[in-house]
């Protein structure tokens, strides 16, 4: 009986800490010296800016200007749904989507890096071990809707 009790209290333990993790967001996210967050250990995010082959996403080609691009990128993040942005400035978007299923916070990065003419990318889960690629699948399809925007 008391192994039981030890056993519910390390469940109920991770799954607050799992809570508190989903709802928090994470420090580091932002551009630092035209950098994005660096990657987690982990498999559940993706970047334009890591040398992880596994992780690396390409960036974005910029539209005809910077305020072309920001509009096509926030087309895309609409068309893509249940996508919130969260912080957005002249050079950087931070948007939060949340998974269907067990609503979780996927954290979503943009830096427009106007003097090289691309947009930088970052998407990365707050909760979890591995996203099964749905960062790498939400990157797909967000690309798709931003180059179809003209």
């Amino acid at each position: 009986m008391k192994i039981l009790i030890i056993v519910l209290v390390l469940i109920a333990l991770l799954v607050l800490s799992m809570i508190v993790k989903n709802v928090k967001v994470p420090a580091g996210l932002g551009v630092t010296d035209g950098k994005l967050a660096p990657m987690p250990k982990s498999p559940n995010a993706v970047s334009s800016q890591t040398d992880d082959e596994e992780k690396r996403v390409e960036p974005l080609p910029f539209k005809a200007d910077l305020a072309k691009t920001v509009e096509a990128v926030l087309a895309a993040l609409e068309a893509y749904g249940d996508i919130k942005v969260m912080n957005k400035q002249a050079d950087y978007i931070h948007a939060v989507s949340t998974t269907a299923r067990m609503h979780y916070h996927d954290d979503i990065e943009f830096y427009f890096n106007e003097a090289e003419g691309i947009v930088e990318f970052r998407s990365g889960s707050r909760v979890g071990h591995s996203d099964l690629g749905l960062n790498r699948q939400r990157y797909d399809k967000l690309r798709e809707f931003y180059t179809e925007k003209n």
